[in-house]
């Protein structure tokens, strides 16, 4: 009886160590680096903490503007600020070709909440070697409310009989912009960068954009400014900058032929926390969580099946759906940029470009 007794006593007090042990231990550790402002904060609410309260990790969030040189010296110092981090895909595709990514297994990835594949669910250009989509941004057209008719495609914004009055584009870079006026010139979709890649296409484009006589802002707020204050009724723009001046200015948003790119994650390359970072951007990049970073800010998921998923945003009260980049009804026409063709050849069509856009 007494030996029963004692047993069961030590069994309880394993039990009791083991149970403190469990909830005293330290927690393992994840860090996630992505951009300030509500887009970090959104993913901070809607994929990080999330993750971290269900899989027990201890998720640190910093914060980084791009700099690929912090990068580099990460990967030959093996010493890691970020075991994954969120890149906007120009910054990818460079980071992947010069190694500094590790490679990604795409059959890893889950499902979609509607039971789709990830190699069907997610949009086209959203899964690399070395990363996984996120979100889609994009550059839209918009025009002014005050104009009597409304125009509602790509063809409508080069068309200065029917809807008269100045253009506004940013003059930052040839990306965008020259693919922008070839689609208006008839070029078809896969054909736009072999098209760019002869003297006779980059010469095609660039008429196109001289018969607009556009007025040439330094950036995406800049155009819609430009809009705003009436020195032009059409303006090219990124559709995020749209939704953050919309307390300012409210213009009419054309999505035919959006020219769309994604914000991605990625591992740096050599990091020892590589399998604990996978599992967070297949959790991250589930169809729940992408739809609730949707719920926040104006960018679409990058699957399709997250959008049935996506809410009013908390604190705006309004409706998101109208304003993202992959919503079906925007997604019509849709066009990827490639951002490898552009690191290949922009250094090579920046020279012309300024002069252009200094006439």
């Amino acid at each position: 009886m007494r030996r029963s007794l004692l047993l069961v006593i030590a069994g309880v007090l394993i039990a009791a160590v083991a149970g403190l042990y469990w909830f005293s231990r330290p927690l393992p550790t994840l860090t996630v680096t992505t951009w300030a402002g509500p887009y970090g904060r959104a993913q901070t609410s809607a994929q990080i903490h999330p993750y971290g309260a269900e899989k027990s990790v201890n998720v640190r969030v910093t914060q980084w503007d791009g700099d690929m040189a912090e990068l580099e010296r990460a990967v030959s110092s093996r010493k890691f600020d970020g075991d994954v981090i969120d890149f906007e895909l120009p910054r990818a595709v460079e980071a992947c070709e010069k190694g500094l990514l590790e490679k990604i297994d795409a059959g890893s990835l889950p499902p979609g909440a509607d039971g789709a594949p990830a190699s069907a669910d997610f949009i086209p250009g959203a899964i690399g070697p070395c990363w996984v989509g996120s979100v889609v941004y994009s550059q839209v057209m918009i025009y002014s409310p005050r104009l009597k008719r409304t125009p509602a495609t790509l063809a409508d914004f080069f068309d200065t009989r029917r809807f008269a009055g100045r253009r506004a584009m940013s003059r930052a870079s040839p990306k965008y912009n020259l693919e922008m006026a070839l689609l208006a010139d008839g070029v078809a979709p896969g054909e736009v960068y072999r098209t760019l890649e002869t003297p006779e296409g980059l010469d095609r484009a660039y008429n196109k954009l001289a018969a607009l006589r556009p007025i040439w802002a330094h950036d995406s707020v800049g155009a819609i400014r430009w809009l705003m204050n009436g020195q032009a009724v059409m303006a090219t723009a990124l559709n995020g900058d749209v939704f953050d001046m919309r307390k300012e200015f409210t213009p009419g948003i054309i999505w035919d032929h959006q020219l769309y790119e994604f914000d991605v994650f990625a591992i740096p390359f050599g990091n020892p926390n590589k399998r604990r970072a996978l599992d967070f951007i297949s959790y991250a990049t589930g169809s729940g969580p992408l739809a609730g970073v949707a719920s926040w800010v104006p960018y679409g998921p990058a699957r399709r099946s997250a959008l049935a998923l996506v809410k009013d945003n908390p604190d705006l009260k309004i409706p998101m759906r109208p304003w993202l980049p992959t919503a079906p009804e925007n997604f019509r026409n849709a066009f990827p940029v490639n951002d490898a063709w552009w690191r290949q050849h922009e250094a090579g069509l920046v020279s012309r470009w300024r002069e252009f856009v200094s006439r």
